[in-house]
């Protein structure tokens, strides 16, 4: 049954990472990969914040980390687009921009992170 629920939350994660990648990219122009980069700071602060209420603090059942974190949050978050959008814009010429979409990813998702864990740990 987990096996099940892990790829039902990975149906609705990848829904999810399509819709916000379309928004995000309409809304930006699409030059610069924004939607990957907005979708891997959100995952990145979901996961954290279910990571302290889960596994930390015990506040949700320990039956939703499979679905939800592994299933939802692992379809949703895109690493390897980033790597793939990453190492394009670099061999297109932009060594710069595909490093600091790198960089910059990389340091919005530790962050966001660190929030969402701070987040998940306060609530009382």
């Amino acid at each position: 049954m987990t096996l099940v629920l892990v790829g039902v939350g990975g149906f609705f994660g990848a829904i999810a990472r399509y819709v916000v990648d379309g928004f995000v990219s309409q809304q930006t122009g699409g030059a610069f990969p924004w939607g990957t980069l907005v979708i891997n700071a959100s995952g990145s602060l979901v996961l954290g914040f279910l990571f302290a209420l889960t596994v930390e603090r015990g506040v949700l059942p320990a039956e939703s980390r499979a679905p939800v974190m592994v299933g939802f949050i692992g379809a949703y978050t895109t690493f390897s687009t980033l790597m793939l959008e990453s190492w394009r814009l670099i061999e297109d010429g932009s060594v710069v921009t595909g490093v600091l979409n790198l960089a910059g990813s990389s340091i919005i998702g530790i962050v966001a992170v660190l929030v969402g864990l701070t987040l998940g740990r306060a609530i009382p």
